[in-house]
């Protein structure tokens, strides 16, 4: 027989058994994600999880687009909310690794608008008292969220950093900066306004140019083109009494096309992405600032971004969380994350979107969902539900 007609019979024999068998060890993620579509809780779901460098399995259930029947796909396109704030937090950190600032300066030394801000002082039923801060507040108190920046809605869809920052620092402060955590997205947003000054950049040129586009992740932006809009998974909520699932429209858009580049790119909550290119972001953090033999952060500065930052002050949405830069981090795994290690460093999203990576076992967790109205989606039952199919061991 031909050599080279053997080679391909060879192939074609082993190569499909060889995939199945592999197949046959990786626990059931999509089953258990069918079974949120089957209820109802989501239209769809992408789930990815990655271990030692290697995307282990990334599954599509159910649809993107429930009334015309389209099929959720590997790449479609996700909001991601605040998933954005530890990207801005490594934006952050990359000017710190280049000697432009330090997490421990005042805002002020890079945003004068905020010196001498005042601070909510004695409540009575008529009155409001206000008072010196003790002290300015730092990048580290906004990238931990205890800077004590209230939050506040956006004048306007185009406001520039620069203008909503202006209007922050003219805000009296609700409690002393580091004495507490409150999550603030216009304390993210101000970070986003001192990457600009320091690096002479816009914020989204910043982002392009340093990290989205060198790490490969083509679909991660703030205004999604044309074509990348045909793969944005819809929006949905749950119905009336609370049944079934209606689409809605995306409250973050204000009724405005995602393709429209006027709108302000918030550094607290404004990409679109898909799982695969969170994913190449994730590993580059587990390999402490690498990426495609480039080094991208300090390893110092992927430990002070994943390590915890804020003490015992009480911070997040689940029990057991504490806060680094940025990222959260899991202090004392249980309930919704007792499957992670200790160390564990992530974030999630409005629509119910969750990135995780554990470094104990390099594992990296993906969830993309777009559900609007989750009470909360850092302790959604899909969350946890996805994390224990993906850490359980297949039969």
């Amino acid at each position: 027989m031909n050599p080279i007609r053997l080679l391909c019979l060879l192939v074609l024999l082993f190569v499909p058994v060889t995939f199945a068998a592999v197949a046959a060890k990786l626990p059931d993620v999509s089953g258990v994600m069918r079974q949120f579509v089957s209820n109802e809780t989501v239209s769809g779901a992408i789930t990815l999880v990655a271990r030692g460098g290697m995307v282990t399995q990334i599954n599509a259930v159910g649809f993107s687009d429930v009334a015309a029947k389209k099929p959720m796909k590997a790449d479609d396109l996700f909001w991601i909310a605040s998933m954005t704030k530890p990207i801005t937090g490594i934006a952050v950190l990359m000017l710190q690794d280049e000697g432009k600032l330090s997490v421990d300066d005042a805002v002020e030394k890079h945003l004068p608008e905020f010196k001498g801000q005042w601070l909510v002082g004695e409540r009575t039923k008529d009155t409001l008292s206000l008072k010196r801060a003790a002290r300015p507040i730092t990048l580290r108190d906004l990238l931990t969220h205890t800077s004590g920046l209230g939050n506040m809605d956006s004048p306007r869809h185009n406001s520039s950093l620069a203008e909503l920052v202006t209007g922050y620092s003219q805000v009296p402060l609700q409690f002393e900066p580091g004495s507490k955590w409150s999550y603030s997205n216009p304390g993210i947003n101000t970070l986003g306004r001192v990457v600009e000054v320091v690096s002479g950049k816009p914020f989204a040129a910043f982002l392009d140019d340093r990290l989205i586009k060198p790490l490969g992740m083509k679909d991660t932006t703030f205004w999604p083109s044309a074509v990348q809009a045909q793969r944005l998974a819809k929006t949905y909520e749950k119905g009336k009494d609370n049944k079934g699932l209606i689409e809605t429209d995306n409250f973050f858009l204000k009724g405005l096309p995602v393709t429209d580049r006027s709108r302000t790119p918030y550094p607290a909550g404004g990409l679109f992405s898909t799982a695969a290119d969170i994913a190449k972001l994730y590993q580059m953090m587990l390999e402490g600032g690498t990426a495609n033999k480039k080094q991208y952060l300090s390893a110092a500065a992927v430990k002070q971004l994943t390590s915890t930052q804020t003490g015992d002050i009480v911070t997040g949405f689940t029990n057991g969380m504490s806060w680094g830069l940025g990222f959260q981090v899991v202090k004392e795994p249980q309930g919704v994350t007792a499957m992670l290690a200790p160390g564990t460093f992530g974030h999630g999203g409005a629509y119910g979107t969750q990135s995780w990576g554990d470094p104990k076992s390099g594992t990296i967790y993906i969830l993309m969902i777009q559900r609007k109205g989750m009470p909360n989606g850092d302790a959604s039952a899909i969350r946890q539900a996805f994390q224990e199919a993906a850490t359980q061991k297949a039969p």
